[in-house]
């Protein structure tokens, strides 16, 4: 019997330091992997102090034992170890959100995005193996918890049978963190020795309702500003009466596709031969700039944002704008005499919102007659998306003049396969685009490889500019205006974590007289906007143009 103390001796001291060791990490461990330097240096990053430890450990070993109190110890012990679980499942969730939406996990709008998250895992490594993702991701879940639990007690048990030893350890960290917290000493990233991680990750989660429940009141202020709320139809866009206007948003397309020197050489290319064929065909363009309201998805968002001219950066306002009466910009035309249609191949259930945004007619992936192949999550290739357009709206003869929206989807993540150009004449019913996808690379397998994501990202856009702009060129006539820009960044996978939400736009047509109206932008010359091309915030675009398509904005 004796033989065995020393093995329980031993198996308890590596039970206590196992405990020890996954709540040092629970709490050390940023919620942004892009936060930890790469190589061996991301070990050096995580030797950090946690202050939480040092505030729970001393309150737990002031806890007497015994009395009352001390029969509420283990209750209280057992729920900090359940709510440490807790805040390290979301922080899981953060780590995920950051690395495609650069952005925390708000635990009261963005449950519906798990959706979301679910359909481009089954984009990228097929429906078994996104199945098994979401069904360990669950497991994982409730493991974390129970095994958080057992260690906060295992760890609590050992410091109250060790109490003078316990204080002697948490007064020598506890003044360890003080000193490194005044002399500001951090790691390589700049990344603080003294830490407080897991303390904003539960002031951040505790915040969200009361922080959401100020927003909406907030943004029940906001939308009732509007300066054009109440203009007669006939005094919207009276410069544009005469014209077919297109509002392109082109999956994707951000700023970083143009200058990171790593993915832009497709990108650059399409502009440069499209641009040199749009000035050959008799049209001038004019790029600028906006700053997007979300990044690495959430195109609905940027989409509210840009066509209600309200800054809309989560469910919570998105679900309250399309709620109200709000002037969009495709209503205005609406209103103003044009045919409003909304051409959505990424719609592919019932969509009501559509009424909100005031259109006459909505083709979505059901409506558009496309008999091909789908594209992992673009249910059509764009050029086809363009050609379906011509022969549904535009070419029809004594029609009204048109405001279409057109959303551009080839260029969505997984970015494989994409789809190559073909004729004009050849696009027909889709039928031609098998053999693009058949025996074509599975998003599994590039998405193995970090580089080449990145480069098919790039040719999935080049290829979408190369369906619009070339659209423009095979079919507008000389009343055609067309705006297209991006929606938002991609994934920081392809850009990092610290990319902009800088987004691309230009304004394509042979009026010179349109140009005149926006001469005060100072956007740049052709569709590529310079590097120094102004930046406006995306909800402020709907008043500018309203403006200056409108009589206020006449130059003479």
């Amino acid at each position: 019997m004796s033989n065995t103390k020393p093995y329980r001796r031993f198996i308890r001291h590596v039970t206590t330091g196992f405990a020890a060791v996954l709540i040092f990490l629970a709490l050390i461990v940023p919620d942004q992997i892009f936060r930890l330097p790469p190589g061996n240096s991301a070990f050096t990053a995580l030797l950090r102090v946690p202050i939480e430890a040092l505030v729970v450990g001393a309150v737990l070993l002031l806890l007497p034992v015994r009395g009352r109190l001390g029969r509420a110890r283990q209750p209280l012990v057992a729920g900090l170890g359940v709510l440490l679980g807790l805040l390290t499942v979301v922080k899981l969730v953060d780590i995920g959100f950051f690395a495609v939406l650069a952005r925390r996990f708000d635990p009261v709008l963005d449950w519906i995005l798990l959706d979301d998250g679910f359909n481009f895992l089954v984009d990228s490594i097929g429906r078994p193996a996104a199945i098994a993702s979401a069904a360990g991701a669950v497991i994982l879940a409730v493991a974390l918890v129970a095994t958080m639990t057992w260690a906060v007690l295992r760890l609590t048990g050992a410091m109250t049978a060790h109490r003078a030893w316990a204080w002697r350890g948490l007064g020598a960290v506890g003044a360890a963190w003080v000193a490194l917290a005044a002399l500001g000493v951090q790691l390589i990233g700049g990344i603080p020795v003294a830490s407080h991680t897991a303390a904003e990750l539960a002031a951040h989660t505790a915040l969200a309702l009361p922080n959401d429940l100020r927003d909406r009141k907030r943004f029940a202020a906001e939308v009732q500003v509007d300066a054009f709320r109440d203009r007669p139809g006939d005094q919207l866009l009276t410069a544009l009466r005469d014209k077919d206007v297109v509002i392109s948003f082109v999956e994707s397309y951000g700023r970083d596709a143009l200058e990171d020197p790593q993915l832009n050489g497709a990108v650059l290319a399409s502009l440069a031969t499209n641009g040199d064929k749009l000035t050959e065909a008799g049209f001038a363009a004019r790029s600028g700039y906006l700053t997007s309201s979300t990044a690495g998805g959430g195109s609905w968002l940027a989409h509210a944002t840009f066509l209600s001219g309200l800054w809309i950066d989560n469910e919570q306002r998105y679900r309250s704008l399309v709620a109200t009466d709000r002037l969009t910009l495709t209503r205005a035309f609406n209103n103003a005499g044009h045919r409003a249609v909304g051409v959505q191949p990424g719609i592919t259930f019932a969509w009501p919102e559509g009424q909100f945004y005031g259109y006459d007619h909505i083709y979505d992936s059901h409506t558009l007659g496309y008999q091909g192949p789908a594209f992992s999550w673009s249910t059509m290739p764009d050029q086809y998306v363009m050609s379906a357009f011509q022969k549904l709206e535009y070419a029809k003869k004594n029609r009204e003049r048109l405001l279409a929206e057109i959303t551009l989807t080839s260029s969505h993540t997984p970015w494989a396969p994409v789809p190559s150009m073909v004729g004009w004449d050849e696009v027909g019913d889709g039928s031609v685009y098998g053999p693009m996808v058949t025996g074509a690379e599975s998003p599994q397998n590039l998405w193995k490889q970090n580089d080449r994501v990145k480069q098919e990202y790039a040719k999935s856009v080049a290829y979408s500019l190369d369906s619009l702009l070339g659209y423009v060129r095979e079919y507008a006539d000389d009343d055609l205006v067309m705006v297209f820009l991006g929606d938002h960044q991609p994934a920081p996978v392809v850009v990092g974590q610290d990319a902009t939400h800088d987004v691309p736009i230009t304004i394509v047509a042979k009026d010179p007289k349109l140009f005149d109206r926006i001469a005060s932008w100072g956007w740049t010359d052709g569709v590529k906007p310079a590097p120094d091309a102004p930046v406006w915030r995306m909800d402020s675009f709907r008043d500018r143009f309203l403006t200056a398509f409108g009589p206020d904005g006449d130059p003479h």
